[in-house]
């Protein structure tokens, strides 16, 4: 059946899911870290594109613990994580879980050099990869920790939700599919609510493939299989998010509204002792701040992600997860052509190429997963003929 033109095919939000995420990630990155006053002050209004680092050309030294090139449109570890594991699916080419992690995500780390634009160099990702990140390879490739507990004891952040978009996508249209995917491959890089939250966003990037949805019916579709403090955090944002239409008036209401929930405390730089720990109560910030922002933004790219971006603090993550969604809800369309371009250019990477690789996976597990169903469907019907 041919699709009619209103509605983006499997291939076409495949690309705007990790086009969005790619682009959201660039424009976020180099205000990450910062409050929007900090923001507004630094840029003399409201980020609205791509701007140059924080420091100018002091970005080498400004801060030496991060001596990244963020800003000018390079994409950050968030992209470089995202397509390692769409590397992954390409070796693969099935469902993923905490051993392909082990078997085959480390390895890409450890091995396979490629340009990272923060370093302006061409490198190991490993090289580029924060500590939450590098855990996956002191744990897995050094400690030989079972991968599906590896997890544990890292600090519970947004590391593992970060890159999650392909189970999404592999998963299209199936979130509960993609929650499970995600929850047994994240074991292997975090616990507690970090895990949790990788679950959920693969199920939001999943739910919004389907025809007919909404910013609306992707949220519903996290609320429906978040727990505990995930749930708690995304429910409370959400019903504040409903009350705006413009990010401005809803970037103070929306961190008061996950505050209660976020460990890390009131100053993102200096997080709390608290900071960061496996809790039944609490939640990452990004998660439920990226789908208040689809909610505000009414699921328009521009509006969704620079809400995402001029919110601060781990805006990167929260403007890659926010973008995943709306490219996947829209298709490549929807995400600035202007702006992927320039970004595209100024990491040096085909933007274009991974989405294409995961689509052609996508399209095998789905066949498989089909043949497999058809399977079950004939077994199940010879035990149960008896019955009739």
């Amino acid at each position: 059946m041919t699709p009619t033109l209103d509605v983006p095919t499997l291939d076409d939000r495949i690309t705007g899911s990790l086009l969005g995420a790619a682009v959201g990630d660039a424009l976020g990155g180099p205000v990450e870290g910062y409050t929007p006053q900090q923001i507004l002050e630094r840029h003399g209004g409201r980020v609205t594109g791509i701007v140059g680092p924080w420091n100018g050309e002091d970005w080498r030294t400004a801060r030496p613990i991060a001596p990244y090139h963020k800003g000018d449109g390079h994409v950050t570890d968030d992209t470089l994580m995202t397509h390692a594991l769409i590397r992954v699916y390409e070796k693969v080419r099935g469902h993923l879980d905490a051993y392909a992690v082990a078997d085959h995500l480390v390895p890409e780390l450890m091995g396979s050099p490629v340009w990272i634009p923060e370093l302006e160099a061409e490198a190991l990702p490993l090289q580029r990869i924060f500590l939450a990140e590098k855990w996956l390879v002191a744990r897995l490739h050094y400690g030989h920790v079972d991968p599906r507990e590896a997890g544990a004891g890292n600090i519970v952040n947004c590391g593992a939700a970060m890159y999650m978009a392909p189970v999404g996508l592999v998963n299209a249209a199936h979130p509960e599919a993609a929650y499970a995917e995600a929850l047994d491959v994240a074991g292997a890089h975090q616990s507690s609510y970090g895990r949790e939250a990788a679950g959920v966003f693969a199920a939001a990037v999943a739910a919004a493939c389907a025809p007919g949805a909404t910013p609306r019916t992707v949220v519903d579709t996290a609320l429906s299989l978040a727990k505990d403090g995930t749930r708690s955090a995304i429910e409370a944002v959400a019903e504040v998010a409903a009350r705006h239409t413009d990010f401005e008036s809803a970037l103070s209401p929306l961190r008061a509204a996950v505050a209660p929930f976020d460990s890390v405390g009131p100053d993102y730089r200096s997080p709390s002792l608290g900071a960061r720990r496996p809790s039944r109560l609490h939640a990452i910030e990004e998660l439920p701040i990226a789908l208040g922002m689809l909610l505000v933004g009414e699921g328009d790219y521009r509006r969704t992600v620079l809400g995402s971006v001029n919110y601060g603090r781990d805006c990167d993550s929260i403007a890659t997860m926010a973008g995943a969604i709306v490219g996947a809800l829209h298709g490549e369309s929807a995400v600035p052509a202007d702006w992927a371009k320039r970004v595209a250019e100024a990491s040096r990477l085909d933007l274009h190429a991974p989405a294409v690789a995961l689509a052609r996976v996508t399209r095998e597990v789905y066949a498989r997963d089909a043949e497999l169903r058809r399977a079950h469907e004939s077994a199940f019907a010879t035990l149960t003929s008896a019955d009739r």
